[in-house]
């Protein structure tokens, strides 16, 4: 333990009730191993260092967290004495770590951390800042049913909302949750009954159904996922393609057209009231002409709200229909390869690095992607940034050590991290072989930091092991002054 140890410990419990509390304002939602690498202190110079950082961030969330100008900044060599023999655990295998100062960005530490890795799924850090910048935060993603361009047809046009659902509202669950009024998904059955009342009121009560794509371009088929934990990315589906709704496991089955099945849902619905759908639904010849009436729209919650929910539980289907809307505000086809050009091209204009950065997917699925600890930190630099208050909710919807999505379950009782429960908020990135993790931390002085470690490791090292040594990690530099 560090120097600051004892004031560390002090504040757990308030911590953890703050970290809480924030959560909650902010509507977060709750859905071959190589060389071992020695860690050397490392001072921001050079061309591989974060250049323009931002400047100091004095919004609501450093104030919550009680980090300011008058909290002592770690130096390198503090930093190396702490963390050094817990970088070091073999069980991390090769590891690379960057640490900054979230008020400015500066680099305070590091090893190997202008080296690019796989970054598993902290490529949504990149994703979710990408978005928040580009497109306002209170957009909202619609699903619209339309009259078709043949007499007698209507078309069920996909906006991008893979969280549009198909269960009745009192069992829609949001992370394990009951939804409320900020976060529950939009309602197929209330376009249903949308669309059913505007036929009805037109004195048409019998229809075809097509069902129209056109927003997305490219090959729906995820290349090189790691496991099957995502359906064909399409611009409509239903829960986002689970053959099961209302299924809790991590990684669940989805139906092979994603698109099909939601229209065939929605025409059942559509019988419900009282429409008869003549055939079944398929998809569109044409798009839907842009002025084409709209008989019903549903909306989903809004951009910043998912945004919050695909980092918090690490929704892969979320991340890709997320930087498809990344991709078509920046005027790129809203494909896996225009997604992934247009993220890096924002990230670019937002001043952080790109060298060795390579992304193919939005998610972290794919696993040629390579981003350098010091830009996944120089990321939540800019989010914890006052100069971009739009990007408030990457760090709202960072999971909560040993409280919330895919850090609820870790810093429990004998893993060695206990202490750093609730202290920490951290994106999670697991692949065979890979594991990552990149987020904030207010050490024991309380000076926010922002922190990244990757690391490869065999595949017969056991996840939970990586995983445990990455906690530790962080642990440690929540408790250390380190001066």
């Amino acid at each position: 333990m560090g120097a600051g140890g004892g004031a560390a410990r002090r504040r757990r419990g308030t911590a953890a009730g703050l970290c809480g509390a924030v959560l909650l304002a902010a509507g977060a939602v709750l859905g071959a191993g190589g060389a071992h690498a020695q860690p050397t202190p490392t001072t921001p110079s050079g061309s591989g260092s974060p250049a323009a950082p931002p400047a100091p961030a004095t919004g609501a969330v450093l104030a919550a967290a009680g980090s300011g100008p008058e909290a002592a900044v770690p130096t390198a060599k503090g930093l190396q004495q702490a963390l050094g023999p817990y970088v070091s655990d073999r069980n991390l295998g090769t590891v690379t770590i960057a640490v900054a100062d979230a008020a400015d960005g500066r680099l305070l530490y590091g090893s190997g951390e202008n080296v690019p890795g796989t970054p598993a799924s902290t490529t949504k850090l990149a994703t979710s800042v990408a978005a928040l910048s580009l497109i306002p935060g209170d957009t909202r993603l619609a699903t619209r049913v339309v009259r078709g361009a043949r007499p007698g047809t209507i078309t069920l046009v996909g906006g991008g909302d893979p969280t549009l659902t198909a269960l009745p509202a009192d069992q829609v669950q949001v992370g394990g949750r009951p939804a409320d009024a900020d976060t529950a998904p939009a309602s197929l059955e209330e376009l249903a009954r949308q669309t059913a009342a505007a036929l009805k009121a037109a004195g048409t009560t019998t229809v075809e159904l097509d069902y129209d794509l056109s927003l997305y371009t490219g090959s729906p088929q995820h290349q090189n996922p790691d496991n099957q934990n995502i359906a064909l990315v399409v611009p409509l589906m239903a829960d986002e393609g689970r053959v099961d709704p209302r299924s809790r496991e991590e990684a669940p089955d989805r139906v092979a057209d994603p698109a099909d099945a939601a229209s065939a849902t929605f025409a059942t619905m559509l019988a419900a009231q009282g429409v008869t759908v003549d055939g079944r639904a398929r998809p569109a010849a044409a798009p839907a002409a842009a002025d084409a009436p709209v008989l019903g729209k549903v909306e989903s919650p809004t951009v910043a709200r998912l945004v919050e929910r695909l980092l918090t539980t690490s929704d892969n289907q979320l991340a890709e229909a997320m930087a498809r809307q990344v991709a078509l505000a920046a005027h790129q086809p809203a494909s896996f390869e225009g997604a992934a050009a247009a993220v890096t091209q924002r990230l670019a204009e937002l001043g952080v690095p790109t060298a060795g950065v390579l992304l193919n997917d939005g998610s972290g699925l794919n696993k040629g992607n390579q981003i350098p600890p010091a830009v996944l930190v120089r990321i939540l630099a800019l989010a914890a940034s006052d100069q971009h208050p739009a990007l408030r909710p990457v760090l709202t919807g960072l999971p909560v050590a040993g409280f919330t999505g895919t850090l609820g379950k870790r810093y429990g009782a004998g893993s060695g991290a206990a202490d750093a429960a609730g202290l920490i908020r951290a994106k999670t990135g697991t692949l065979s072989g890979v594991n990552t993790l990149a987020g904030t931390v207010v050490d024991a002085d309380g000076r926010l930091l922002a922190f990244a470690v990757m690391t490869r490791t065999p595949d017969t090292v056991p996840a939970d092991t990586v995983r445990a040594a990455l906690d530790r990690v962080a642990a440690h530099l929540a408790s250390c002054g380190c001066h």
